[in-house]
Protein backbone atom coordinates (compact mmCIF):
# COMPACT_ATOMS: atom_id res chain seq x y z
CA UNK A 1 0.00 0.00 0.00
CA UNK A 2 1.64 3.52 -0.64
CA UNK A 3 0.25 7.15 0.17
CA UNK A 4 0.61 10.61 -0.57
CA UNK A 5 -0.06 12.99 1.87
CA UNK A 6 0.33 16.34 1.29
CA UNK A 7 0.54 19.43 3.68
CA UNK A 8 0.97 23.33 2.78
CA UNK A 9 -1.58 25.39 0.78
CA UNK A 10 -4.61 28.14 1.89
CA UNK A 11 -5.63 31.65 1.19
CA UNK A 12 -2.82 34.33 -0.20
CA UNK A 13 -2.94 37.38 -1.63
CA UNK A 14 -2.33 38.09 -5.22
CA UNK A 15 1.67 38.58 -5.20
CA UNK A 16 1.98 36.22 -2.31
CA UNK A 17 3.54 32.82 -1.69
CA UNK A 18 2.69 29.88 -0.37
CA UNK A 19 4.64 26.11 -0.35
CA UNK A 20 3.22 22.89 -1.02
CA UNK A 21 4.85 19.89 0.59
CA UNK A 22 3.96 16.01 -0.37
CA UNK A 23 5.50 12.62 1.25
CA UNK A 24 5.34 9.07 -0.23
CA UNK A 25 5.13 6.19 2.38
CA UNK A 26 4.52 2.27 2.37
CA UNK A 27 5.59 -0.21 0.04
CA UNK A 28 7.91 1.76 -2.36
CA UNK A 29 10.55 0.15 -4.17
CA UNK A 30 11.75 2.55 -6.16
CA UNK A 31 10.16 6.86 -7.27
CA UNK A 32 10.45 7.32 -11.24
CA UNK A 33 9.20 10.65 -10.63
CA UNK A 34 6.68 12.71 -8.46
CA UNK A 35 5.09 15.95 -9.63
CA UNK A 36 1.68 18.15 -9.36
CA UNK A 37 -1.64 19.18 -11.04
CA UNK A 38 -4.10 20.97 -10.45
CA UNK A 39 -8.18 21.26 -11.12
CA UNK A 40 -9.10 24.62 -10.92
CA UNK A 41 -13.45 24.61 -10.48
CA UNK A 42 -15.70 23.48 -13.74
CA UNK A 43 -11.62 22.75 -15.72
CA UNK A 44 -9.89 20.01 -16.53
CA UNK A 45 -6.66 18.56 -14.14
CA UNK A 46 -4.05 19.67 -15.37
CA UNK A 47 -0.42 19.52 -15.26
CA UNK A 48 1.21 22.13 -12.92
CA UNK A 49 5.33 20.74 -12.61
CA UNK A 50 7.08 17.60 -12.68
CA UNK A 51 10.46 16.22 -11.57
CA UNK A 52 11.96 12.90 -12.17
CA UNK A 53 14.54 10.63 -10.35
CA UNK A 54 17.29 12.80 -11.44
CA UNK A 55 16.37 15.88 -10.79
CA UNK A 56 14.76 16.42 -14.44
CA UNK A 57 11.83 19.09 -14.30
CA UNK A 58 8.81 19.98 -16.46
CA UNK A 59 6.46 23.20 -16.13
CA UNK A 60 3.41 23.88 -17.80
CA UNK A 61 4.01 27.45 -19.33
CA UNK A 62 1.46 29.42 -17.14
CA UNK A 63 3.86 28.99 -13.91
CA UNK A 64 7.27 28.83 -15.57
CA UNK A 65 9.59 31.37 -13.85
CA UNK A 66 7.38 31.59 -11.05
CA UNK A 67 6.92 27.84 -9.05
CA UNK A 68 9.86 25.90 -8.35
CA UNK A 69 9.89 21.80 -7.58
CA UNK A 70 12.11 20.18 -5.51
CA UNK A 71 12.45 17.02 -4.56
CA UNK A 72 14.20 15.27 -1.23
CA UNK A 73 15.00 11.42 -3.08
CA UNK A 74 15.84 10.44 0.61
CA UNK A 75 12.51 11.28 2.01
CA UNK A 76 10.16 10.76 -0.85
CA UNK A 77 9.59 13.90 -0.49
CA UNK A 78 8.35 16.91 -3.29
CA UNK A 79 7.90 20.22 -2.75
CA UNK A 80 6.25 23.20 -5.06
CA UNK A 81 7.34 26.47 -4.00
CA UNK A 82 4.50 29.07 -5.46
CA UNK A 83 5.98 32.78 -6.23
CA UNK A 84 4.11 35.80 -7.37
CA UNK A 85 1.05 33.69 -7.35
CA UNK A 86 -2.20 34.88 -9.30
CA UNK A 87 -5.98 34.27 -9.35
CA UNK A 88 -6.04 32.00 -11.76
CA UNK A 89 -3.29 29.71 -10.07
CA UNK A 90 -6.77 28.84 -7.96
CA UNK A 91 -7.19 25.32 -7.32
CA UNK A 92 -7.14 22.32 -5.69
CA UNK A 93 -3.82 21.03 -5.92
CA UNK A 94 -2.92 17.49 -6.33
CA UNK A 95 0.39 15.93 -5.50
CA UNK A 96 1.07 12.68 -7.91
CA UNK A 97 3.77 9.82 -8.03
CA UNK A 98 4.98 7.11 -10.71
CA UNK A 99 6.62 4.63 -9.05
CA UNK A 100 7.15 0.63 -8.74
CA UNK A 101 5.79 -0.96 -6.30
CA UNK A 102 8.38 -3.69 -6.73
CA UNK A 103 10.90 -4.83 -9.80
CA UNK A 104 8.22 -5.35 -12.35
CA UNK A 105 4.88 -3.53 -10.69
CA UNK A 106 4.71 0.24 -11.42
CA UNK A 107 1.42 2.59 -11.07
CA UNK A 108 0.64 6.04 -10.71
CA UNK A 109 -0.16 7.27 -7.26
CA UNK A 110 -2.36 10.68 -5.84
CA UNK A 111 -2.29 12.86 -2.94
CA UNK A 112 -5.36 14.08 -1.08
CA UNK A 113 -5.32 17.64 -2.64
CA UNK A 114 -4.41 20.62 -1.24
CA UNK A 115 -7.23 23.74 -1.71
CA UNK A 116 -4.92 27.04 -2.76
CA UNK A 117 -6.98 30.44 -2.99
CA UNK A 118 -5.21 33.83 -3.98
CA UNK A 119 -7.57 36.50 -4.31
CA UNK A 120 -7.09 39.50 -5.88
Amino acid sequence: QVQLVQSGGGLVQAGGSLRLSCVASGSIFRIIAMGWYRQAPGKQRELVATVNAGGGTNYADSVKGRFTISRENAKNTVHLQMDSLKPEDTAVYYCTSRLYTDSVSWDDYWGQGSQVTVSS
